[in-house]
């Protein structure tokens, strides 16, 4: 058992509140919040002062464990949950991707039995669902009794993980029966094949075409697709990785009708542009990803949108792959190349610096986009994405005088590359504890390297 824990005079910070206290963290959560508290025996203290204490912040959109495209990625929880540590994440939920043919309990035994044990920081899961019959439908109910609320669907990855429209109803309608709120990867499959097609028989086979193949508007049909199922079926939803202001505006105006829907968008669309995707000798595929990159108008779109809250979550939607020997695999066929960008570790980060510093958006929508909204829509709130008394002492003692730069060669991902290489950042997670017990301490992972456990979640989205 971690013996007790004092943060002193630190600046607190919440998704609404600041204000200067100690913080004291007994038996896993947090017990008292005040000026001036005494120190239990043997208790650790930490002077906080002139630093920011946030609560732990929530990663909703990982992959860690992932067979895709010919290849698996690079992370296991042991690399990936000590990244997120560093970056200050204390919770992640990754998505359950099972193959079409894939049972869905023994699935979500697999991908449990992958960080039970393994993990550094607290865990969940959202559940894929990528195919609907009597048997899946089963073994879903099940799942949902074990303890995951969410459900995961792709409109994207025909013959993959895409499901058609007829099983899109009934997951929803299950989920609407169940309570689960469904995260959807929107894109619309059959304009994205056949746009594949014809850029791949005119000779544009490079990672620069990558974004033409899924423009805009594949993203924003998949967006107004997934909102009319929603909208009859009386489903919860939750847009993964929006990149663009035509998907944003579509689950807008579906939110207006009474859609009950929320929007994620990912650290990449943030500070990333399309043009990363254009840089030469196959440079380009480090930045390949679904939806793709933007051009570089999409952004202060989507930091408005954070800014005013319509824009829930911020996520990584991690998906860590080597650029030797598996981004490689694309060479001559962009289709080819694994979709994803590390930035597990660099999530919370780069969001202060080009959130916060850059003057973007204020520190408690930082909180709240980075920990408190996916706490409160994934059933987890307020055990997580909060700091109060009865929380978990998921604590991030954060130092915004830190200066320092991202590279490859430091960073704990399992990955032979950085996107943000040479990156300045701004602050970062000084000291971070999981349930009372310090994980980081002066940026480095020190602590208990099986810390985490499995959160189980109460549907709530009725």
């Amino acid at each position: 058992m971690a013996s007790a824990l004092l943060i002193r005079n630190g600046q607190v910070i919440t998704a609404s509140d600041r204000y200067v206290a100690d913080v004291l963290c007994e038996e896993q959560i947090i017990t008292r919040i005040g000026k001036g508290l005494d120190a239990p025996p043997n208790a650790t203290v930490i002077d906080a002062t002139g630093k920011y204490v946030f609560p732990g912040f929530i990663d909703p959109h990982v992959h860690i464990y992932l067979p895709f495209m010919g290849t698996y990625a690079k992370d296991t929880y042991e690399s990936a949950s000590r990244a997120a540590l560093v970056g200050g994440t204390t919770t992640l939920i990754e998505m359950i991707c099972p193959d079409r043919n894939d049972q869905p309990l023994a699935a979500f035994e697999l991908w449990r039995s992958k960080a039970e044990g393994r993990s550094a920081c607290d865990f969940t899961f959202h559940m894929g669902v990528t195919r609907y019959d009597e048997q899946a439908e089963r073994q879903l109910r099940q799942i949902v009794n074990s303890g995951i609320a969410s459900f995961k669907i792709f409109l994207a990855y025909k013959g993959a993980f895409g499901i058609d429209d007829t099983e899109l109803y009934h997951t929803l309608r299950l989920a609407k029966e169940l309570g689960v709120i469904v995260t959807a990867h929107c894109e619309n499959e059959t304009l994205v094949f056949q746009r594949q097609r014809e850029l791949l028989a005119a000779g544009k086979t490079g990672p620069e075409y990558h974004e033409p193949s899924r423009p805009t508007l594949v993203e924003a049909e998949g967006v107004h697709h997934l909102m009319s199922f929603a909208e009859l079926t009386g489903a919860h939803v939750y847009v993964v990785h929006t990149s663009c202001r035509e998907a944003v505006c579509n689950a807008r105006a579906a939110m207006e009708r009474g859609v009950r829907a929320w929007i994620e968008t990912v650290i990449p669309y943030l500070v990333l542009d399309s043009s990363f995707a254009e840089k030469p000798d196959f440079e380009g595929a480090k930045y390949v990803m679904s939806p793709p990159i933007r051009e570089k108008r999409h952004q202060e779109y989507l930091w408005n949108a954070l800014r005013t809250r319509l824009i829930s979550t911020v996520a990584t939607d991690h998906a860590p792959f080597d650029f030797r020997g598996q981004k490689e695999m694309g060479r001559g066929d962009f289709t080819k190349i694994p979709n994803g960008i590390p930035s597990i570790e660099n999530r919370v980060t780069l969001l202060y610096t080009h959130g916060v510093t850059g003057g973007r958006i204020d520190l408690n929508t930082f909180v709240d986009c980075a920990s408190t909204q996916a706490a409160k829509i994934f059933g987890l709130f307020p055990r997580k994405g909060t700091v109060q008394v009865g929380s978990d002492a998921d604590l991030v003692v954060w130092d915004p005088q830190y200066r320092g730069t991202i590279s490859a060669s430091t960073h704990l991902m399992n990955t032979d590359y950085s996107a943000f290489e040479g990156w300045p950042i701004s602050g970062r997670a000084e000291l971070v504890s999981v349930r009372g017990c310090i994980q980081v301490r002066d940026g480095k992972f020190i602590g208990d390297p099986a810390r985490g456990v499995m959160l189980k979640r109460e549907p709530t989205h009725f």
